[in-house]
């Protein structure tokens, strides 16, 4: 599950291409197949969204929720992989870019009427 908050006039433009590169990343980075898209977009007032002072309007905060497993340098792929995409294709430079990766023991999670834990069918890799 990814959440991505931002300023509305700036996020509800991009929202679809930004999905798009959000996902490709998560793909090449992770091995997640096309149909294992989960993103919940939070466009906000402005008077909603504080940020810190040295930061534009673009400002975007994109938080990846994901079962432990991944390595240090798959987190870290994933992260630079993020931060070069959006820059090359929105224009939005790094320094207004924040992610957060969110790890939780597969037993934490709950889908398909399951725990993640007791998932067998997964067509991905957890350990990458």
């Amino acid at each position: 599950m990814i959440v991505i908050y931002g300023i509305k006039e700036k996020l509800n433009p991009i929202k679809a291409a930004l999905s798009d590169v959000i996902h490709s990343c998560m793909q090449s980075v992770l091995g997640l197949p096309e149909d294992k898209r989960a993103q919940r977009f939070v466009p906000l007032n402005a008077e909603d969204f504080y940020y810190p002072a040295d930061r534009s309007d673009a400002y975007t905060v994109i938080e990846i929720n994901m079962m432990v497993g991944r390595t240090i340098a798959t987190q870290k792929a994933l992260i630079k992989a993020l931060f070069q995409q959006i820059e090359s294709e929105f224009g939005i430079a790094p320094v207004d870019v924040e992610i957060t990766i969110k790890e939780q023991p597969a037993h934490c999670w709950g889908f398909r009427g399951m725990t993640g834990d007791e998932a067998r069918d997964l067509k991905y890799k957890i350990n990458v």
